[in-house]
């Protein structure tokens, strides 16, 4: 009988892709863990997330990064959110959950997600042919996030800093997702 042997691959893994001024990139080992508050036990797990990761868990709709860098805070809703994090072994639930002592749950979504990174000053051009919100600087400023659709998916957006944008979507439908954002670009530059 043959040996085999499986090794986890992220969908776009290796995705390095440059149209004119902008890049887009799948980011390499990122982990994703949602974050929920337990009911009656926010404030407990508020401080308890302010503590493992140096800063607050930001307001519905914002990101907020660590001061190193390395980790970034999601706020999706009222009670949860996404810690975001390189991370290259598949414990990254049972990181989080130790920093945070049981003060909320954690669910790891690292193969749920895929990722894309957007870079270069005419990105946002390219992603407003698919995208139905205003990504414009003024209105969606560096941490905001927003859940949206671009073509039929479903997409997290999230300005990471002037011309660039982390983009998230479920990773059953990586490449479909990857074939919206590359027309999109192709067609723009």
């Amino acid at each position: 009988m043959a040996d085999y042997s499986l090794i986890s691959t992220p969908p776009l893994a290796g995705t390095d892709l440059r149209f004119g001024t902008c890049r887009i990139t799948a980011p390499a080992d990122l982990a994703i863990v949602s974050l929920a508050l337990p009911l009656g036990g926010e404030d407990a797990a508020q401080k308890a997330i302010a503590k493992a990761f140096g800063t607050a868990l930001p307001d519905i709709g914002q990101s907020a990064t660590t001061s190193d860098g390395s980790t970034t805070l999601l706020r999706l809703g009222l009670d949860q959110g996404f810690v975001m994090f390189p991370h290259a072994t598949p414990d990254a639930e049972r990181v989080v959950a130790a920093k945070l002592g049981g003060a909320a749950y954690t669910t790891d979504q690292t193969d749920v997600w895929c990722a894309l990174d957007v870079t270069g000053p005419d990105g946002r051009r390219a992603l407003e042919r698919i995208c139905p919100i205003d990504l414009h600087p003024d209105a969606f400023t560096i941490g905001s996030l927003a859940r949206t659709t671009m073509e039929h998916l479903g997409v997290i957006v999230i300005r990471t800093d002037t011309d660039s944008f982390r983009l998230l979507s479920a990773s059953s439908s990586a490449q479909s997702f990857l074939h919206a954002v590359e027309t999109s670009f192709a067609n723009v530059m």
